[in-house]
């Protein structure tokens, strides 16, 4: 690595060893994931990043549980229908760019409670709504809580070890993704209990809408008070201590901006977390009015869907990781690209089989595991494309997904005059192209899905290329060594390593 690395080797042989209630590697991230518990700071963190996650998905979908009785109520065509889902989707693409580049210089927690904060008003206000405009402009700002989804992912990443990252990342955002199906089933519930207290039903939505809001109040709150960005402590303090460096603004953004790797990623996780947007504004409204239920039973049916993120979203994340044991990266890329392929598959065949309800719900179900596991298995891989620009790489990959999310609502359910079931089907074709863009997936430490990795080059050594020999010389290169010294994990038991493996002596991984 040369003369340029040695104070940053330095400053990582004698970092202080501190004292956790789990097993940490040299970086200090949990080798644990236990999912229930809530120790400070590796699991409160968990628990509070899909708990927030969770509180945005239920705010943006609950206006579509309840479309039947609002475009009623307050007289939206199609259009409007469409415009506002494209709104809820779309709010969140700048947003989630804007996060990665937040998290990276302030930390998770601060974005979490900003997110969920400042968007509870826009779920408070859409009980007012009244007209079109006013109903597409609060799914707009709602939408932008979707960008929590970002500063999950980074938090995750940052607490869990890498040969955990692609469970503790599925499984904080796969629970997170399953308020889309559970606000399908409970919103409908809360309206239909407020109603049975004697309020009109004019009246009885609107008061709905108050739920999910208080709840993001009392979760920005938690966030603040009960966790920490890191295992070490909060940025802010690690900064005014010199643990960390504060990144610079252009050297992150060109980490992530010149990587092809983030924009392939983004534009392919446009077409499973982008086509679960997409079906979830959706899939009442389409149960409603293809089957011709009533609004609880279409809502609860609709519901499965997202509601299998309870477990299909984190297997994805656990296959992910299972195959990088074995295999490695391209384990992760191969199991990414034929899962994603299937869940295109499975969308096409759901569009075939809009004449049985039966039929119907299990090519959902089918459908629902591929397409969640997609997106668990992607964000097994984004942690490993730029460790100086985590949070910015994960938010380009984020706002991928709500504009693929946007793209496919707009072009096949509102503007083109398709019947839903054959949206479904071309929506399904284009996954299946765009999935096609993990073919062009190469790290060359590591290989990609149909070739190897170069020979002689080291994680230190792509890593490493994201700074400056004087940058390497003042320590703000000393976090990515230390992660490349544990992305090793990433070549796999099944494949040859590539020569310089050898372990640095300057990481010194903890007793705790």
């Amino acid at each position: 690595m040369g003369v340029a690395a040695e104070p940053a080797l330095k400053q990582a042989m004698y970092e202080d060893v501190k004292e956790f209630s789990t097993p940490v590697d040299s970086e200090h991230k949990s080798t644990r994931l236990r999912i229930w518990s809530f120790q400070r700071p590796h699991h409160a963190a968990f628990q509070f990043s899909w708990l927030a996650f969770f509180a945005a998905f239920v705010s943006t979908f609950a206006p579509a549980a309840l479309l039947p009785v609002i475009r009623d109520n307050i007289d939206l065509t199609k259009t409007d229908l469409g415009n506002a889902g494209i709104a809820a989707v779309v709010g969140a693409i700048a947003a989630r760019v804007a996060m990665g580049n937040f998290v990276d210089v302030y930390g998770p927690r601060f974005g979490i409670s900003l997110c969920v904060g400042l968007t509870a008003p826009a779920v408070y206000c859409i009980a007012l709504c009244t007209n079109a405009a006013g109903f597409i402009v609060s799914r707009l700002f709602i939408g932008f809580s979707l960008a929590t989804f970002v500063a999950c992912q980074y938090w995750c990443t940052s607490m869990f070890t890498t040969k955990l990252v692609g469970s503790a990342n599925a499984f904080a955002a796969g629970w997170g993704n399953m308020g889309g199906g559970f606000t399908h089933f409970v919103m409908p519930l809360i309206f239909s209990g407020i109603m049975n207290g004697g309020v009109p039903s004019f009246m009885a939505w609107r008061y709905a809408f108050f739920v999910p809001a208080s709840f993001q109040v009392l979760l920005c709150i938690c966030v603040l008070v009960l966790c920490q960005d890191m295992p070490d402590g909060n940025m802010t303090e690690l900064y005014a201590h010199g643990s960390m460096k504060k990144p610079g603004g252009a050297s992150v953004w060109k980490a992530a901006v010149f990587n092809y790797r983030t924009w392939a990623m983004a534009l392919a996780y446009g077409y499973c977390f982008g086509v679960e947007l997409t079906v979830d504004n959706v899939i009442s409204q389409y149960m409603f009015d293809q089957f011709r239920l009533n609004l609880s039973v279409a809502g609860m049916l609709g519901s499965v869907f997202g509601m299998l993120n309870l477990v299909s979203r984190p297997s994805g994340g656990m296959i992910s990781d299972w195959a990088a044991s074995k295999w490695g990266m391209r384990g992760r890329l191969w199991t990414l690209w034929v899962i994603q392929t299937l869940g295109g598959v499975f969308c096409i065949v759901l569009g075939l089989s809009s004449h049985s309800l039966t039929v119907t719900m299990v090519i959902l179900v089918i459908f629902s595991i591929c397409c969640q596991q997609s997106c668990g298995l992607s964000f097994g891989v984004v942690p490993f494309v730029s460790k100086r620009s985590t949070g910015l790489v994960s938010g380009f990959v984020g706002a991928g997904g709500n504009a693929g999310g946007a793209v496919t609502q707009a072009i096949f359910f509102t503007y083109a005059t398709l019947p839903m079931d054959k949206a479904f089907v071309w929506m399904g074709v284009m996954t299946i192209g765009m999935t096609a863009l993990y073919l062009t997936m190469y790290f060359p430490q590591w290989g990609g899905l149909f070739a190897g990795p170069k020979a002689g080059v080291t994680e230190e050594d792509y890593y490493l290329a994201e700074y400056t020999p004087e940058e390497i010389s003042e320590g703000l290169a000393s976090a990515s060594i230390k992660f490349a010294y544990e992305s090793r994990s990433q070549r796999g038991i099944k494949v040859d390593a590539p020569s310089g493996a050898e372990a640095p002596k300057h990481v010194v991984a903890s007793s705790a």
